[in-house]
């Protein structure tokens, strides 16, 4: 902690972005902000909604930026789907949303052996904390929340590997449906499918951001995180919303491929830096990846007591 101590010292640092094991991040975040820095933490934001107010309440006691990376929110499919909803108005009023992020047996998971589960740990809390944030930025904070978590890693443990989480919406029709899963025997993943009054989208495969970093490409490359038109979505409609689209003459439906559009994580870093400099609204708010916890919290609660739980 020493070294730690040196560095959230050095006036020169205006950022801390808090990369630690996810039960350090509260800690290391409440050291840099009672240091003065602006920090960015990795997700989960923290191992409980407590935890991660009690830091919102400190940045703000500062007027410091606090932020989370949940740079799944510039993921190529997501900018896509979000464009559709909410500027096309492609599919009117949402009915149906499932959001799927599975990753078949992950090596990352074969440490999971513990049988008994501690706050922020598994799947939820893992890539979790990326869908259900894109659910909520979708639709809001929900009314009811449903949760069941299963381990098919081979270990009984009560650290989930897979989950399925239900979002209700009280006086609103939609239904929610977060999911991951280690057992997927697909070429591409299933990502979204996305039904409303008038129109459906559906999404296989993932956004290919970390598939170039990890071929070596730069962010700054022509081509990074760029789909590829066989990836890309198939949206039907009842009315004809885009040129990619054709009649069909079977159903009357407009339907066609929808072009994906790049994914672009440094989105989030260049509005971390404008925010701190006062040229541009936070897009990510604790708040919001706050909220996220609680879900994953009242997911667990529901799962426990074989009930649905209210927002709370």
């Amino acid at each position: 902690m020493a070294c730690t101590h040196i560095f959230l010292a050095d006036p020169a640092i205006d950022l801390v972005v808090v990369t630690t094991s996810t039960s350090s991040h509260a800690p290391v975040a409440e050291a840099a902000l009672h240091a003065g820095k602006h920090v960015l933490v990795e997700k989960p934001f923290t191992t409980s909604s407590a935890s991660a107010n009690q830091l919102i309440a400190l940045a703000k006691s500062k007027n410091l930026v606090l932020t989370v990376y949940q740079n799944r929110r510039w993921d190529s499919e997501f900018l896509t789907l979000s464009h559709l909803v909410q500027e096309k108005k492609a599919l009117g009023e949402l009915t149906d949303v499932q959001i799927h992020y599975d990753v078949p047996f992950p090596a990352w998971i074969q440490g999971w052996t513990d049988p008994q589960y501690s706050e922020g740990e598994g799947m939820m809390f893992g890539l979790g904390s990326h869908s259900i944030d894109q659910a909520l930025l979708l639709l809001g904070r929900p009314s009811r929340v449903t949760g069941w978590i299963r381990s098919l890693r081979g270990v009984e443990s009560e650290v989930d590997d897979t989950f399925t989480v239900v979002l209700e919406y009280e006086g609103r029709p939609v239904m929610c449906t977060v999911k991951t899963t280690v057992v997927n025997v697909m070429r591409d993943p299933l990502k979204y499918f996305v039904r409303g009054r008038e129109g459906t989208f559906v999404k296989f495969g993932e956004c290919r951001q970390e598939e170039h970093s990890l071929k070596g490409m730069k962010a700054t490359d022509d081509g990074f995180g760029r789909d590829e038109e066989p990836c890309w979505g198939e949206l039907t409609t009842n009315e004809k919303v885009d040129n990619c689209q054709t009649k069909d003459e079977k159903t009357g439906k407009w339907i066609g491929r929808y072009p994906t559009k790049t994914g672009y994580w440094r989105g989030l870093y260049e509005n971390v830096v404008a925010a701190i400099r006062g040229e541009a609204e936070l897009q990510v708010k604790p708040e919001q990846s706050r909220d996220g916890i609680r879900v994953m919290e009242l997911a667990r609660q529901s799962w426990k007591e074989g009930r649905t739980v209210p927002w709370s």
